[in-house]
């Protein structure tokens, strides 16, 4: 079988790696492949079945389920499994994951690698930086699939989640009314919900889970961008008091190890409110089910064991569904899969949108008013209109921040005055004499750091350059970047030497955030910066 499906190299790091169009396609073939096999059929159109190909499952945490589907998977394949021990590995000695993965690549003519670690962002990092690197060296474009990292996302739970929502729904995919119930806060399964229930074309997602165990902001904000109705309740017996509950549950368990001490003295609380009792059994529909990517906690488990053998009891046959839907994506991703595929892909990356206008000078008699001290600045750079309109107190931050970001430790000047927008509004303003360049990097320093600030190219006392910034769409190789998460695997402390990058998207409410390209961490703009 020629091995060139659409798929072909696609490695799955979030759940929006793949599109909608794509994860419904994913879910057909599951469901194609998992109705062969019960009737008794080979599936042999799914396998890989080619020796050359090599599977890595490298688990920095702890797992069963994902670890055996992936394992069995592979198995089902028919290619070479190599279940990478990172105990007796070159992580011991303190090798960096980009280091270990870069010298697997070269061991085997093609190879995906299921990596699941504490590490937030790892798989995109890898399938962004040695992707090329593996093209440019000879050798096929490596696969990496998200196994989970950290709390953030675990997409390919995510799509076997999905997978049997839809089988439960007899494939319907126009309404999900779906309650997430237990530890939202760390729960990096209910994270990847935000996108992956957009397979569903109207949703509605209960969010049942103590104050201290809320949703992050950031995954509450994807789910309304993605048009979901939010509803929100504190505890189960508020849920059911409601009279409005979801017929389908999905439980995630108190995640104690990832709790602060704060916290872990409230879990005997959090227990009480999360967990279903004997005598809301009354209280559900019989047609209701429950969800559960396990493992339950044997000592807080939220869905009891006398739920085991009850309608309810829909965790099981979720559980199994991992490895029909993981065979399906190992087999797409390698190119066995995707001939057929006739839905919408992934965009390609377009041009990255400019920020650098240049502006129209309006012709001045005399010299420019633009000084150094009280003497005009006959020739040389001045940054004008900083932090226009803020704050005294943060036109001056800004300046400050200016002048050490991009190095200004010349003989220069700066201050604060009047706006010609009215009395009382300021501005800032950095005279440099006899600068008269301004590299690329430096203007893109200069409009992350003061959007909608001006700069003026000045000879012989004339502007005869101006260029107004408006803020980069993507902030990245800066030595004065770094991202807050310190599970992300760009943090200093984490040692991986890995560039920071910042994607500008805006909030439901219009304003900007700077979201980590790797961990996906949500920033205010003033946190992007060490200094």
């Amino acid at each position: 079988m020629t091995r060139n499906g659409r798929f072909k190299g696609r490695s799955i790091c979030l759940v929006n790696s793949l599109t909608v169009d794509e994860q419904r396609y994913l879910y057909r073939k599951a469901r194609e492949f998992k109705t062969e096999l019960a009737g008794g059929g080979s599936a042999d159109r799914f396998r890989i079945a080619d020796l050359d190909y090599s599977a890595y499952l490298i688990f920095l945490e702890n797992s069963t389920r994902t670890r055996e589907s992936f394992r069995n998977a592979a198995k089902f394949h028919r290619v070479r499994t190599n279940m990478f021990d990172s105990a007796t590995s070159s992580f011991a000695k303190n090798e960096s994951i980009t280091d270990t993965i870069k010298m697997l690549i070269g061991y085997a003519p093609e190879s995906c690698f299921v990596i699941r670690s504490k590490l937030e962002g790892v798989c995109t990092w890898l399938d962004h930086h040695l992707g090329p690197w593996a093209v440019e060296n000879g050798h096929e474009r490596p696969v990496f699939f998200n196994a989970g990292d950290g709390r953030h996302e675990h997409p390919t739970q995510e799509f076997l989640d999905e997978f049997s929502f839809l089988e439960h729904l007899h494939w319907k995919d126009d309404v999900i009314h779906l309650a997430l119930i237990g530890d939202l806060l760390h729960g990096r399964t209910v994270h990847s919900k935000a996108e992956g229930l957009k397979v569903f074309r109207n949703v509605t997602v209960d969010l049942v889970s103590p104050p201290e165990l809320a949703m992050p902001p950031f995954y509450v904000d994807a789910m309304k961008r993605n048009g979901f109705e939010v509803r929100f309740f504190h505890s189960l017996d508020e849920y059911l008091d409601s009279g409005t509950a979801a017929k389908l549950w999905y439980f995630t368990r108190l995640q104690l190890e990832r709790m602060g001490e704060s916290n872990l003295e409230k879990a005997p609380l959090f227990k009480k409110a999360l967990t279903f009792r004997k005598d809301m059994l009354s209280r559900v529909s019989e047609d209701t089910r429950f969800y559960h990517p396990l493992p339950r906690d044997r000592q807080v488990p939220l869905i009891p064991g006398f739920l085991d053998n009850t309608p309810l009891n829909a965790w099981d046959s979720q559980s199994v569904n991992g490895y029909y839907t993981r065979v399906v994506e190992m087999a797409m991703s390698a190119g066995v899969l995707g001939h057929d595929f006739d839905g919408q892909g992934r965009e390609k990356p377009g041009e990255e949108e400019s920020f650098v206008m240049e502006a129209p000078i309006v012709k001045k008699s005399g010299k420019q008013e633009y000084k150094v001290g009280i003497k005009p600045v006959d020739s040389g750079l001045v940054i004008d209109h900083i932090a226009s309109g803020m704050p005294l107190e943060a036109i001056w931050d800004r300046i400050d921040k200016i002048r050490r970001i991009l190095g200004l430790n010349l003989r220069s000047s700066h201050g604060v005055y009047h706006s010609n927008r009215g009395p009382d509004v300021f501005k800032g303003i950095i005279s440099i004499p006899d600068v008269l360049s301004f590299g690329e990097k430096n203007l893109k320093k200069l409009g992350a750091v003061s959007p909608s600030c001006t700069l003026n190219l000045i000879k012989d006392h004339q502007v005869v350059k101006k260029y107004r910034l408006g803020m980069p769409p993507r902030i990245y190789n800066f030595e004065e970047l770094s991202c807050k998460n310190e599970n992300c695997i760009s943090h200093p402390k984490n040692q991986e030497s890995i560039d920071t990058s910042f994607e500008r998207k805006p909030d439901v409410q219009g304003r900007d955030r700077f979201i980590c390209s790797w961990c996906e961490r949500e920033h205010d703009y003033s946190e992007i910066w060490t200094i």
